[in-house]
């Protein structure tokens, strides 16, 4: 075991977790001032419960089998040979310590009998990147979701979450699919641009239309805008999830004394900076405002964009995929409000949207210098490099196998991501309500729902506290 593979993972841990500040006022901040305690409680609570399902049961789906995993030997040169005892899983075909379309992890439930340094060090980090898919939801779901529905969410988001990061991060099938079909190398999300991101997305993409939209949002034809309470909360929030971003993704690299690690850097910033300001542009040349949530939405999608190729792409490459998700997300967030699916931040459209670009873009941009045997692929070295190497490539440099295996990712991430979640939110409304009465949502959910107030000297007047007791 290397101290300092696990060392890296937690302190980007760290990082990721502190994420969750920046999910709260981004999330807050574009609300209303009368769901803010509301709001800001689902981002944090989100953290907790989701922490305890993935201690239950979401590891052991999407990591249980880690050992066998095509990029297990890796990440055990790293964290240490404690990782060889997750070796279990469910799948189709070959033996049971080599399956050959690996569907789910079996071993880890409540990190029974695994006491390795290294085991620990994954699951905190998994857990951490699992909480970030399930708080994008809170966001599109945000000033009309019953806190009871809510809470049977959190419990839930690991299952789907464990099995999709388990088909493509615990060598499951689509991560086989370069080994099976000849697919380039397979599946390849480095940081997560699907596997947290557009999974996140399509939960909530599932929500909001369970849902339904918030009351006066779609009065007439047209969408009315309902400004949220504070663009410096949002601003402040889009900063700190910046400053996150870099444990997310750089820490997959798994050891500060990966090669790949400045460039990871490097490319994030690039990616986030670009697509920032290809959001004002756009909006500018559009004749609009440069209006400053839509310049953080820019900015987060094109850190959303990067994360899966943030390894394997030059730095133009990095530009780009930015530049691209910042005026996607812009469009995005006009289409869906064109089609009265009411999103109030624009998660779909940031991480929903940005994550599936992320995907298509590695598989149309990825350079080949780096990934070499990911996904337990070995080839012939490209004689494109003098130097041989030979690593995840995409369509631009003469792989179009990649570029399937991202499609197909891509995909299958949307159609099982979004079915999934609303037969859950359906199934969970006859558990619980979904949503809130209209009463409670004209109210504000803050003091009903709660039982206190965001902004208590800012309460309107003529309204019956006791009441809400």
């Amino acid at each position: 075991m290397t101290v300092s593979g696990n060392h890296w993972l937690l302190m980007a841990g760290f990082l990721v977790l502190f994420m969750q500040a920046g999910f709260a006022m981004v999330e807050g901040g574009l609300c209303r001032s009368k769901n803010s305690a509301h709001t800001l409680a689902m981002t944090m609570m989100v953290y907790p419960l989701g922490c305890i399902a993935f201690w239950a049961f979401g590891f052991a789906l999407g990591w249980g089998n880690f050992a066998a995993s095509p990029v297990g030997p890796g990440c055990i040169a790293s964290l240490g040979r404690g990782l060889l005892w997750l070796n279990k899983g469910i799948g189709i075909g070959g033996a049971a310590e080599h399956i050959k379309f690996g569907l789910c992890g079996a071993k880890g439930f409540f990190l029974a009998d695994l006491d390795q340094a290294g085991i620990f060090s994954l699951f905190f980090f998994t857990m951490v990147l699992m909480n970030v898919a399930a708080t994008i939801p809170t966001g599109a779901m945000a000033e009309r979701w019953r806190w009871s529905n809510f809470c049977l969410y959190g419990l839930w988001v690991a299952l789907p979450f464990g099995i999709f990061a388990h088909w493509v991060w615990g060598g499951g099938w689509l991560a086989q699919a370069g080994r099976n079909w000849g697919l380039g190398h397979g599946a390849v999300d480095f940081a997560g641009s699907g596997v947290v991101h557009a999974m996140g997305g399509m939960i909530g993409l599932a929500g909001a239309i369970a849902l339904g939209p918030r009351i006066g949002k779609y009065a007439g034809k047209r969408a009315q805008a309902i400004p949220g309470h504070s663009v410096p909360m949002v601003v402040l929030g889009s900063l700190i999830l910046t400053v996150g971003w870099f444990g997310f993704n750089v820490g997959w690299v798994f050891a500060a004394t990966d090669v790949s690690i400045g460039l990871v850097a490097v490319n994030t910033i690039l990616a986030g900076a670009a697509g920032a300001l290809a959001s004002m542009v756009y909006l500018q040349a559009r004749r609009m405002k440069p209006d400053p949530s839509l310049m953080c939405n820019g900015l987060l999608a094109g850190l959303v964009a990067i994360s899966a190729p943030c390894a394997f792409v030059d730095p133009w490459a990095a530009a780009l995929i930015g530049a691209v998700a910042g005026v996607l997300v812009v469009l995005s967030i006009f289409f869906w409000d064109r089609v009265h699916i009411d999103d109030p931040v624009g998660a779909i459209s940031i991480h929903g949207a940005g994550g599936l670009w992320g995907l298509i873009a590695l598989g149309l941009l990825a350079n080949g210098r780096y990934g070499r045997g990911w996904n337990g692929v070995l080839r012939q070295a490209s004689a494109m490099f003098a130097d041989g190497a030979d690593g995840v490539r995409g369509a631009l440099y003469g792989d179009y196998g990649q570029l399937a295996a991202q499609l197909l990712e891509a995909a299958v991430l949307a159609g099982f991501g979004f079915l999934m979640a609303y037969a859950w939110f359906k199934l969970s409304n006859r558990i619980t309500p979904l949503r809130v009465s209209a009463e409670v949502e004209v109210q504000g959910l803050d003091l009903p729902e709660m039982g206190a107030v965001g902004y208590p000297d800012f309460t309107p007047r003529g309204i019956d506290t006791r009441r809400w007791g």
